[in-house]
């Protein structure tokens, strides 16, 4: 089926734009492969499902900000345009890469990621026609198309919101979509069809996802201080773009004012429905950015996070954890597209945790240094990762196992134990006035400079 010619420029609002931008998608895919290694186990619904989790992480969907070529592809347009498109081109590259990943059959690729766009907008009736269309009509008719393109557009406003006054919604609502949207790409190429009921499901979680975020960050603009009257009207007029089912748009509303009004507090209720580890993360990950939005964390937000992280049944190493994975996305990925101040404040939070641990290590030197010295191999492990060379995945087994011994002995340091303590460990090495590593296995020092001349 040949595509029809389309300016590949057009902007939204113009008739073509999401032929265009998929047609993109499509001729990228073929050129550069996967958006990231495809797992080696055989094609299927589990490959798939593997790549989804960590492709979200990865190209940047889970932080609202998808940290690929997609985002440079727009460079011309205002900036919420250029975030919105970015984010639809690298939903178009997952699904791509899932069709390869669960083995499905060649296809009208560009018109199946059409369908699959109807279903996240609930367009179920404009999904249904396109498949039946794609068996007997060659093109797809004009209106199928300005239909999906219509309810993406409806869909634009809602992720951009109001985060001088309101909450940032965006990254939350853009993960929530990403991983529906993923779901059911997988099951709809393992299948060959949508299946109406499957994707139902995802929808629903995904607004109940999006629901307990808005509560949370809710109560997380509540913690300092109670919203002006502007910054309430934001936050009413986000939680309604975000085009709840009315009965879940009333319960958030609802639990909205509770919080201005201070009349009760609604975290505990909330965190009650929050049972699967997936949810914990996702609501713990997205306050963490949403603290980060005026570039600054002041002291009843942190009480609040950590109350959250408690509630939650978050270790404070795990929290550490994740606090250091959100700054250190943002720190690689400064010149991607990004409508928010996050950026300045995840330097901030980086900066936060480094002089908190660095506390505690300094606290803790001789018995860091005695652990060390009596697990020679985790010392070996630590001098070959800290001088830059990669580990074996069986090294870093082992350096793990060695790390939460060291915990066991020290609490204060579990978060070294955590997943990317490691990392942490060696940003330190670098920050601290002493090496934490032994003598023995400290680089040498670099020859002086020569003399100028």
């Amino acid at each position: 089926m040949e595509s029809p010619q389309v300016d590949t420029a057009r902007s939204l609002g113009k008739p073509g734009w999401l032929a265009a931008l998929l047609d993109r998608a499509a001729s990228e895919h073929r050129a550069q492969g996967p958006l990231i290694a495809a797992p080696p186990a055989p094609p299927g619904r589990r490959s798939a499902r593997a790549y989804l989790r960590r492709v979200l992480r990865e190209s940047g969907l889970l932080y609202g900000t998808p940290a690929m070529r997609s985002a440079a592809d727009f460079a011309g347009r205002p900036p919420e345009e250029r975030l919105f498109l970015a984010v639809i081109s690298t939903f178009a590259r997952v699904a791509l890469d899932v069709a390869a990943l669960t083995g499905a059959p060649p296809g009208p690729r560009r018109e199946q990621l059409l369908a699959l766009l109807a279903a996240l907008c609930g367009r179920w009736e404009d999904a249904e026609d396109i498949q039946r269309e794609l068996i007997h009509v060659d093109p797809l008719p004009r209106r199928l198309w300005a239909r999906v393109e219509a309810a993406l557009e409806q869909r634009a406003l809602s992720l951009s919101g109001d985060p001088a006054f309101g909450l940032l919604l965006h990254n939350g609502a853009v993960y929530a979509d990403a991983n529906a949207f993923g779901r059911v790409a997988v099951d709809y190429f393992a299948r060959g069809s949508l299946d109406a009921r499957k994707v139902q499901r995802w929808l629903e979680l995904c607004n109940r996802q999006k629901a307990v975020l808005a509560e949370v960050l809710t109560a997380l603009a509540c913690a300092e201080r109670t919203p002006s009257f502007t910054s309430r009207r934001a936050i009413l007029r986000q939680i309604e773009d975000l085009r709840l089912p009315t009965r879940l748009e009333n319960e958030v509303r609802q639990s909205a004012r509770n919080a201005f009004e201070r009349r009760r507090s609604d975290l505990p209720e909330v965190l009650r429905r929050v049972q699967s580890a997936q949810m914990k993360r996702f609501i713990l990950e997205q306050t963490l950015l949403g603290s980060l939005v005026d570039g600054r964390r002041s002291a009843p937000e942190l009480a609040f996070i950590q109350e959250l992280a408690e509630r939650l049944g978050v270790t404070r190493a795990t929290l550490a954890a994740l606090q250091l994975e959100v700054a250190e996305f943002y720190r690689k990925n400064r010149d991607v597209v990004d409508v928010f101040t996050v950026s300045a404040g995840a330097g901030a939070m980086g900066e936060e945790l480094l002089e908190t641990i660095q506390d505690v290590v300094e606290k803790n030197l001789r018995r860091v240094m005695n652990e060390l010295r009596e697990t020679g191999e985790l010392s070996l492990l630590l001098a070959k990762a800290a001088r830059g060379h990669s580990l074996t995945k069986d090294e870093r087994r082992r350096m793990r196992e060695q790390l939460i011994d060291v915990a066991k002995t020290i609490p204060a340091l579990a978060i070294f134990a955590a997943p990317g303590g490691l990392f942490l460990l060696i940003a330190l090495s670098k920050v601290l006035p002493f090496n934490l590593l032994p003598s023995s296995f400290q680089d040498e020092e670099p020859d002086p400079d020569p003399p100028p001349g």
